[in-house]
């Protein structure tokens, strides 16, 4: 799925986007990345640039430490986002082809580059990383899978809030181990007021090995790349990890 696709959830219901994922919830998560972005690379850590920002859930926690620039496709997650951290700069574009002609201190992608589904897209979504970080600064890509510990699985939740509520169910597989991707699809089921109703949504996500990311991230001019363990009190030890990088 090319970025540009905006899937359902992301589009025509993105203002239910806080009932499935809530913003206290990535506390302790965006504190990780803060962490580890403050410790990379040599420039001051003062300016990050977020691409594919989605509703701005990690933006609430890192914006206390970074003069924060958001990019967002979808016109809905944006103005989640935008509701939500007011004294952010948000901005439209996608991750593979904008230029904002300017450089930042650090520069971060989240969840959103598992929809860079193919390594052309990756790598155009690792080169705009490039463009934009100053030297001496440095990047951080946080896919929820390598090829190494993807693991199929369900999962579930949501929430309720003014008048209305949403739950959730969400079954991670992979219909083709021999390509670059894995499919997840979404069974919602939302209520408003006295009425409930399902919806479904698929999403086709990239899923590389570590050393093809390593290698695409050299090849985007990055250097000092490690893949690192995701730290989180809720997560298995090595089941998720995270890349980081300096530009020279």
């Amino acid at each position: 799925m090319a970025e540009s696709t905006v899937s359902r959830f992301y589009s025509q219901m993105a203002d239910w986007w806080p009932l499935m994922s809530a913003v206290a919830d990535y506390e302790e998560e965006a504190g990780f990345y803060t962490r580890l972005l403050r410790q990379a690379g040599t420039a001051p850590a003062e300016t990050l640039l977020e691409l594919g920002s989605g509703g701005g859930n990690n933006a609430a926690f890192m914006k206390r430490r970074f003069d924060m620039t958001l990019v967002e496709p979808a016109d809905g997650m944006r103005r989640v986002s935008e509701a939500l951290n007011p004294d952010c700069t948000h901005v439209e574009g996608d991750m593979r082809t904008v230029r904002l002609d300017r450089e930042f201190d650090r520069v971060f992608i989240h969840d959103a580059i598992v929809y860079m589904a193919t390594p052309e897209d990756l790598r155009q979504a690792l080169d705009t990383a490039f463009v934009h970080c100053r030297a001496g600064g440095a990047a951080l890509f946080a896919p929820d899978y390598v090829r190494e510990t993807f693991r199929s699985g369900t999962d579930h939740g949501g929430y309720d809030g003014d008048g209305r509520g949403l739950r959730y169910l969400e079954w991670v597989h992979d219909p083709d181990p021999k390509d670059c991707w894995y499919q997840v699809d979404y069974a919602f089921l939302l209520r408003e007021g006295a009425r409930t109703w399902v919806e479904h949504d698929t999403h086709r996500e990239g899923l590389f090995p570590r050393a093809q990311w390593l290698e695409i991230i050299a090849d985007a001019g990055f250097v000092d790349a490690r893949a690192v363990p995701l730290e989180h009190s809720e997560v298995e030890a090595g089941a998720h990890e995270v890349f980081v990088c300096v530009k020279p």
